[in-house]
């Protein structure tokens, strides 16, 4: 299953999403890859840590590669650096995706990562994290995935951006990938007890939204484990937003 996670809103938690999922998975026994597509690098940073100046390859590399024939591409898993985390590896995102992204337009390689992933043997889930824009790296990321979950953040904009963005994988799926599904929207930094939040969410079910049952809240430690390179399921596993996170991960289907 190739999952990728998208908001062209930046500051929705995409890569906190990816990563705390990816590492349930992989604790579950599942191979898992994470492949990160933002120049920022944050899922990278998040799961590997000092290890993340240690990777031999990133995806830049792999983008780069498409740019000059080669009868023989090498592997996709060639580019993926191995995680502290047991079944979990990381193709890592680098600075060079931003200068490479008009070459990689204006040659339409906006198949390539598609066509890798088909190919790709070992991996049980596949996780691609994405920046927040509608820009070829994104465009490539929802052409490669069966299923696309949506962070919310419960104010005005977020509500507004959000049609904006359903309208928009529609369209792309329409036109590149006919079997991508919308998993369902995420609601994340969810205040059950402020009433904006709790009306947001009710009118959005009411209208049809794929609003999924589980929800993120906030808390401290999340930060935490940003700064100290330990998705949740390794750092606190009895920890409430833990348990969230748990319970969305059983929610999608595998």
């Amino acid at each position: 299953m190739r999952r990728v996670v998208f908001n062209q809103k930046g500051g929705v938690g995409k890569t906190t999403i990816v990563c705390n999922l990816a590492a349930i998975a992989a604790s579950r026994g599942l191979r898992t890859l994470v492949i990160d597509l933002d120049t920022q690098g944050n899922s990278t940073q998040y799961l590997l840590g000092p290890l993340a100046a240690q990777a031999d390859r990133s995806i830049a590399d792999f983008f780069e590669s498409t740019l000059s024939f080669s009868i023989q591409s090498p592997p996709f898993m060639t580019y993926a650096t191995n995680s502290p985390y047991e079944n979990l590896d990381v193709v890592a995102a680098s600075p060079k995706l931003d200068d490479l992204q008009v070459k990689l337009e204006a040659k339409q390689k906006v198949q390539k990562l598609n066509q890798a992933l088909d190919k790709l043997k070992g991996y049980d889930a596949v996780f691609i994290d994405t920046p927040p824009a509608l820009n070829f790296y994104s465009r490539s990321a929802l052409i490669a995935a069966d299923r696309v979950l949506i962070p919310f953040d419960c104010d005005e904009f977020s509500r507004q951006a959000l049609y904006t963005l359903i309208d928009n994988i529609h369209e792309l799926r329409a036109d590149h990938n006919e079997d991508l599904t919308i998993e369902g929207i995420i609601v994340n930094q969810f205040q059950s007890r402020a009433k904006m939040p709790q009306r947001v969410v009710a009118e959005l079910k009411a209208e049809g939204q794929p609003l999924l049952d589980a929800s993120l809240s906030s808390s401290v430690r999340v930060k935490e484990s940003h700064e100290l390179h330990r998705p949740m399921i390794y750092l606190d596993p009895t920890h409430r937003v833990t348990q969230e996170y748990i319970a969305l991960f059983d929610s999608l289907g595998h």
